[in-house]
């Protein structure tokens, strides 16, 4: 009987361990897979913040503008052209309260020299490049930081120029919106009278950026060589103590020059006389007929290259006075690097 029994246990016991191993085989565990399960490709949808990205600013040509010269001389400008959303192109410039040459062109022939005399690690227009192409790299001018109250930056590499005033003007250019370009070509103008009148030989000197008039200078030169507005801010020429002028000739001057910068041309101007008196100006009551005409000739001839000169005065004279009694002088005037007018004289000699 207990064979029997031992007999049974064992065949039960060999069924179950058939059976377990059975049930191994025909179950493949999952760890053992080394193929990943495929997932289905997700298709990007683009969000209404990616479009803002790739098409954030209207399509055109922006500009904006200092409203006054900084006491370096300069007021800067910036522009920008704007394609698919996108800002492709920056340029920062500026234009000089003498006119003349754009402050890259100035730069460029050698004559703003940082590296020279201010011990800079790279010229003005070389830094203003990375500083531009900083700005097409972020598409924001609110995205730098500034470590001081001039608005110099340690975000731009090799620049150490403040650079607050280009993204500034390119925020404000930004948020005026397009302005298209305007119909002159870029460049400096010059004209100048052909005689003398009262002593005096009025010049227009003025800057051409984006196809619009950026900058004036109208001024004067006498047979000495110095220059109008200067030798008035001296006190010499005193319009308003012997001619009862409601302001010097300077300051109506600079509201004759904001009047062109404001509305480019004088073709809306109208004159109460023949010598070119005006009542649209407001706080001007010299006659400003000849600035116009100044104006027009600069803009017939076209723009005149940037010279080797610098600008300003030049006198010298004779030593000694001559066998005819004659000690002869010459000045010359320098504007844009160029000798725009000379006068060859000469003293005679006294007697006693």
């Amino acid at each position: 009987m207990k064979k029997k029994t031992i007999l049974g246990f064992l065949i039960l016991l060999f069924s179950l361990v058939l059976l377990i191993t059975g049930c191994s085989k025909s179950e493949a565990p999952a760890a053992t897979s080394t193929t990943p399960a495929s997932t289905p490709a997700v298709k990007e949808v683009s969000t209404p913040d990616k479009q803002a990205d790739t098409a954030k600013y209207t399509d055109g040509i922006y500009f904006a503008m200092d409203d006054a010269y900084a006491s370096s001389g300069w007021k800067e400008t910036a522009t920008l052209v704007v394609e698919g959303g996108k800002i492709v192109s920056a340029d920062w410039n500026g234009v000089n309260v003498n006119g003349g040459a754009d402050k890259k062109t100035f730069d460029k022939a050698g004559k703003y020299n940082m590296v020279k005399f201010g011990k800079a690690q790279a010229d003005w227009a070389v830094q203003a490049a990375k500083a531009e192409a900083y700005l097409i790299s972020t598409q924001d001018p609110a995205k730098i930081s500034y470590k001081d109250s001039e608005g110099h930056s340690d975000d731009i590499a090799g620049v150490s120029i403040h650079v607050s005033p280009f993204f500034k003007l390119a925020a404000k250019a930004l948020a005026n919106g397009p302005v298209g370009r305007g119909s002159l070509t870029d460049g400096a103008y010059f004209a100048i009278q052909d005689d003398y009148a009262s002593g005096w030989k009025d010049f227009v000197s003025f800057t051409v950026i984006n196809g619009r008039i950026a900058g004036v200078d109208w001024s004067g030169v006498n047979t000495a060589g110095e220059d109008k507005k200067a030798y008035d801010k001296a006190g010499k020429y005193n319009m308003v103590k012997f001619g009862k002028a409601q302001a010097e000739w300077y300051e109506q001057a600079t509201k004759a020059e904001d009047y062109l910068v404001a509305n480019q041309d004088f073709k809306k101007l109208t004159y109460k006389d023949e010598e070119g008196h005006t009542d649209d100006i407001a706080g001007v009551s010299i006659h400003v007929s000849g600035f116009a005409k100044l104006v027009d000739n600069a803009l017939a001839a076209g723009p005149v290259a940037i010279g080797s000169y610098a600008d300003g005065t030049y006198f010298a004279s004779d030593d000694d006075f001559g066998t005819n009694g004659w000690k002869e002088t010459i000045s010359l005037f320098v504007n844009n690097g160029n000798i725009v007018n000379v006068n060859w004289s000469g003293g005679e000699q006294e007697w006693g």
